[in-house]
């Protein structure tokens, strides 16, 4: 089966954030943990709302291609 794109996209982004986060240590290790953590946070919401988004698209354009096909059997 292939992979949706709601749910590579979210991963690929998902996998940038953890080598992000790794290179941003610096700065979690100088105490800005609220910085840090709210990045990541924000970043995390964002990605899960472009998953829910992607979803959706993908379910629309199902339903659309389904009700294009029985409109030309018709």
């Amino acid at each position: 089966m292939k992979a949706s794109r709601s749910t590579v996209i979210p991963l690929i982004l998902l996998i940038y954030l953890a080598v992000m986060s790794y290179i941003g240590r610096p700065i979690l290790y100088r105490g800005d943990y609220f910085y840090y953590f709210g990045i990541i946070g924000g970043s995390l919401i964002v990605i899960l709302l472009l998953h829910f988004t992607l979803r959706r698209r993908e379910r629309l354009r199902r339903e659309r291609e389904e009700e294009m096909r029985r409109i030309d059997e018709e």
